[in-house]
């Protein structure tokens, strides 16, 4: 459903839109996102919606107002009194390729809860729609699960993706090293509190190179890869599916983010994404939260042993060659988890530690430890 009031502007003017979601306001273009997503093979779900609104201003300062529909989309077939899992999902994120593998290889047929997704344009709209109990569940990081558990949200976290961002450069670049970078121009995706750049610094001073001479460039993730390619930077720390595209057209990969984690002395290999949601909903829907996180890894497994259920999904990674095709796959499932136990939390701890005192606290909030109950227990 859209609502719209029309402008008085002028031909001439043309309105700066704002889209306001649930508190959080993104640029209008974010919501294409979300109506483009309908292009995705999930067109074939049941749609219902959730309000939103627009606001546009004129240069004469007019504002028109638009309600517009957050989609949420239903696999079709599935009993209303099962309980129900609102999973928000960013409309282009990774996670879709095992919801769409869920639908293509019949993994919901039998299950004992029905699943609705809710696209999401950014993350922080999804982050957003937990708190306000738009939906129940979301893909995060265990860093922001624990700083939110300590103001008393309740959330929880179980592993997604151990799969980490990487530095990318040129193939013919002379830089190979972490010594190597110093004075150099490096692009950062995830802004001066991205995990891989504190984790980086850590590692530098660990071995006494000084990385004060870095200039710093912070952007989006394709535009940083688009920098890359025009030699106006160095390097570039990226996410993970955007180094591997970088890789799959032929630039070079120094060090992934395991490989700085391991450098730091820390042998475990620590997810960095997961499933979050209250622990009091969790709880009181455990066998449905515990089916579908199985379920989950089920089809992660079946795309990375599976050509025919990779090749289905193929067309929502974007991927425009085989070689880049190729790449995504293999980053995406060297990223299984394949152990989270003591160990591994553990050594989440010892992360923690590196990431608050070289944030000061502004990526982990005031805690020096992660919040207990941070990491939910698949029973």
């Amino acid at each position: 459903m859209v609502l719209i009031r029309e402008s008085k502007a002028t031909a001439h003017e043309k309105p700066q839109c704002i889209m306001h979601t649930l508190g959080f306001e993104y640029n209008a273009y974010a919501a294409i996102a979300e109506i483009a997503f309908l292009e995705m093979p999930f067109k074939r779900f049941v749609f219902q919606s959730t309000l939103s609104f627009m606001t546009c201003k004129t240069r004469s300062g007019f504002h028109a107002f638009f309600i517009t529909s957050l989609l949420l989309l239903s696999f079709p077939g599935q009993s209303a009194d099962k309980p129900s899992i609102r999973l928000g999902a960013l409309a282009f994120g990774t996670v879709n390729w095992e919801l769409a593998a869920l639908k293509n290889e019949g993994l919901l047929n039998t299950a004992e809860f029905t699943l609705h997704i809710v696209p999401m344009a950014t993350p922080q709209a999804g982050k957003i729609a937990l708190q306000s109990n738009a939906v129940d569940v979301i893909v995060s990081d265990w860093i922001w699960t624990s700083r939110m558990r300590g103001t008393g949200t309740g959330f929880t976290f179980y592993p997604y993706s151990a799969t980490s961002g990487a530095i990318v450069v040129a193939a013919d670049s002379p830089v190979n090293t972490l010594q190597d970078l110093a004075d150099k121009r490096i692009g950062i995706a995830g802004g001066e509190l991205d995990k891989n750049w504190l984790l980086l610094q850590a590692l530098a001073r660990d071995k006494n190179i000084d990385l004060s001479g870095v200039n710093k460039i912070y952007g989006a993730p394709p535009l940083l890869n688009q920098q890359l390619k025009q030699q106006r930077i160095d390097a570039v720390i990226n996410y993970w599916h955007f180094a591997a595209r970088l890789e799959g057209e032929g630039y070079r990969t120094i060090m992934k983010g395991t490989d700085i984690i391991r450098s730091l002395g820390i042998p475990q290999t620590v997810p960095t994404l997961g499933y979050v949601f209250r622990q009091s909903w969790g709880e009181s829907q455990s066998e449905a939260i515990n089916a579908f996180l199985q379920l989950t890894r089920n089809a992660k497994d079946l795309l990375c042993t599976n050509d025919a259920a990779w090749q289905k999904v193929v067309p929502l990674s974007q991927a425009n060659t085989p070689e880049v095709q190729q790449k995504l796959r293999e980053r995406y499932c060297q990223g299984r988890v394949q152990q989270w136990g003591i160990a591994q939390q553990q050594a989440a701890q010892t992360i923690y530690h590196h990431l608050h005192a070289l944030s000061a606290g502004k990526l982990t909030g005031t805690s020096d430890t992660i919040t207990p109950g941070t990491f939910w227990q698949l029973h």
